[in-house]
């Protein structure tokens, strides 16, 4: 293999690790939010619940509407368990 072989493939490298790297930032940057909206939106699901109005149980459908909603997501378990859907 020549040195303009092992220069071209290197530089191919290189470009490949750059899109590679753009599109984990990406995938890390989606991420995060999503953590940070079912963290979110499990927090205000406890703090409603300390409210004297209603309690929405905390069970896996409600912590994945609210985790995935965030605070849409509360606002709509607290609609349902308003209108008795639960």
């Amino acid at each position: 293999m020549g040195i303009l072989e092992i220069m071209l493939l290197g530089i191919i490298l290189v470009i490949l690790g750059i899109f590679g790297f753009k599109i984990l930032l990406k995938i890390g940057k989606i991420t995060i939010s999503i953590l940070l909206h079912m963290l979110l939106g499990w927090t205000l699901l406890f703090i409603w619940n300390f409210l004297p109005f209603f309690k929405i149980p905390i069970n896996l459908l409600t912590v994945l509407v609210a985790g995935f909603g965030g605070i849409l997501g509360v606002g709509i378990l607290i609609m349902a368990k308003a209108l008795g859907f639960y």
